[in-house]
């Protein structure tokens, strides 16, 4: 005699679920496996100027001539010509060369003496600018009112120039204090300018009222305030407006060149904008070398970076 199976009540219906979820767990598998797939493919796309500029820089100037020479050829009057054959891009050089770091480290002496211009003007700016920028954001938070909001509101405006806009102003202005051709001229606009304040300030106005309530109930005084518990709680936001702000007036062509008429004291970003057709090796080993800063700073600082971004303000447990 055949058994007959109990029919468990709901039990299709339960069937049909689990499938379902099963279907909406594949589907979600193979949006995140798309996601991931697209994303590694703008990764290489945005990856692949770098990476061909650090393989370039171990080529010798002969292959690099026979592979770009064609882009920066000049006719007899030293205008751009029309690139009639095809550029060839060479990520593996056909034979390692390490004359180009020679020539940048040993041999000529100027390009290490524009990097360390470029340092001197950034490296200021970024601390001097930060100091500035937390005082400033400091005086926003703890005080309110109709004048400082206007104020607040001029810096937002200024933030939205670019600094084309700003650069007749400023040389004006430098040239009446007698600052054109010194450094104070790239200084003194990089470290009031209101990048900083304004990211500074819209996380501190994260923190609650209350901490700072508390500390002044304890006897705490506004230095203190500002040192022992703003500071602290805003580190993520310093590091991410330091990495910025480094990379901003690390890589800036325009003030040197406008402020500054002296091609000794131009940084090597001055250098990098002016490639012509015999320094192409050259600009291949001085923008890796170029690169290494950011990177650093970037790489050791991408925690606080993300942090200090998208953190919502409050205390950390």
């Amino acid at each position: 005699m055949s058994e007959k199976k109990e029919r468990v009540p709901g039990g299709d219906r339960i069937l049909a679920d689990r499938r379902a979820a099963k279907r909406r767990k594949m589907w979600q598998t193979s949006k995140i496996a798309m996601a991931t797939a697209l994303a590694a493919a703008f990764a290489f796309l945005f990856l692949l100027p770098i990476v061909l500029t650090i393989t370039n820089s171990f080529m010798a100037s002969s292959e690099i001539s026979a592979n770009y020479g064609s882009v920066f050829a000049t006719d007899a009057n030293g205008g751009k010509v029309y690139i009639a054959e095809k550029v060839n891009l060479k990520f593996i050089p056909d034979m390692v060369s390490f004359s180009q770091y020679g020539t940048v480290l040993f041999k000529s002496p100027d390009y290490l003496l524009k990097f360390w211009n470029s340092v001197i003007l950034a490296g200021p700016i970024v601390v001097f600018q930060l100091l500035v920028a937390s005082l400033a954001s400091y005086g926003f938070t703890r005080y309110r009112g109709r004048i400082r909001e206007i104020i607040f509101f001029a810096y937002i405006i200024l933030m939205l120039m670019p600094y084309q806009v700003t650069l007749v102003p400023n040389y004006l202005v430098s040239d009446f204090l007698n600052l054109l051709d010194t450094n104070w001229a790239i200084w003194l606009p990089g470290i009031f300018s209101p990048f900083a304040v304004f990211l500074l300030t819209k996380f501190m106005r994260r923190i609650p009222d209350s901490v700072m309530e508390a500390a002044q109930i304890d006897g705490a005084g506004e230095w203190q305030i500002y040192r022992r518990i703003c500071m602290p709680l805003c580190k993520g936001a310093l590091y991410s407006a330091a990495i910025l702000v480094f990379i901003d007036y690390w890589n800036m062509v325009e003030q040197p060149l406008i402020l500054l008429s002296d091609p000794q004291t131009h940084p090597l970003s001055v250098f990098l904008s002016k490639i012509n057709a015999g320094e192409i090796g050259l600009a291949f080993a001085v923008a890796t070398i170029y690169m290494v800063p950011s990177l650093l700073i970037f790489l050791y600082g991408e925690e606080y970076l993300v942090d200090g971004i998208t953190y919502q303000g409050g205390i950390k447990g």
